[in-house]
């Protein structure tokens, strides 16, 4: 049996349910640009990146998608009071960062909307490493997140332990060969 050295959580849906602030940013993104968003539209592609969201919701004008990408970070901020942290899972990974392990979050959100995201929480402190969307070329299911995390600690997928809550985010944990432990928020 291998000792677990290294924790890794993915951010919307598994340490924080992001949804609502989520949704209210984008809803009001939307609006600004002349479209209209529902809960259940937003649900359905809750998880995907930015790019495929679009895609899926048939905003194809690139103008238009960089302006529902700033207002919506720059809007997102308003809506931290939506924000609800899974306290559990953040106390053990504290726990287990102060007692010797390291941690990092692993996440395909853009890094000004983590960040953000992280310090409203007061979390940052409890992370060795924070990789956003634009740290990778490939959002999972594609691996590539989780291996760049388990390079950047030079450790093997058997000395990790992943949270994450989609189906992407599993399949992606499986990708790596990292064993991974499911999180249900919403």
């Amino acid at each position: 049996m291998n000792k677990i050295n290294l924790l890794i959580s993915d951010f919307d849906g598994t340490l924080v349910d992001t949804f609502y602030a989520n949704l209210a940013a984008y809803q009001k993104a939307f609006k600004e640009c002349g479209y209209k968003l529902s809960a259940e539209q937003y649900k359905a592609c809750f998880g995907l990146r930015f790019d495929k969201f679009m895609d899926s919701m048939q905003i194809h004008d690139n103008e238009t998608r960089k302006k529902i990408k700033e207002i919506k970070s720059e809007v997102y901020p308003q809506y931290f009071h939506n924000l609800k942290v899974n306290t559990s899972l953040l106390e053990f990974i504290k726990s287990f960062k102060i007692n010797g392990g390291k941690t990092a979050v692993a996440s395909t959100a853009r890094r000004k909307n983590l960040m953000n995201a992280l310090d409203y929480i007061e979390a940052s402190n409890y992370f060795d490493l924070i990789l956003a969307g634009e740290d990778v070329s490939k959002g999972k299911p594609d691996p590539e997140i989780y291996i760049k995390v388990l390079e950047y600690f030079q450790m093997k997928p058997e000395e990790a332990l992943a949270f994450e809550d989609s189906e992407i985010g599993i399949k992606a944990t499986e990708n790596a060969g990292i064993s991974y432990i499911k999180i249900n928020i919403q």
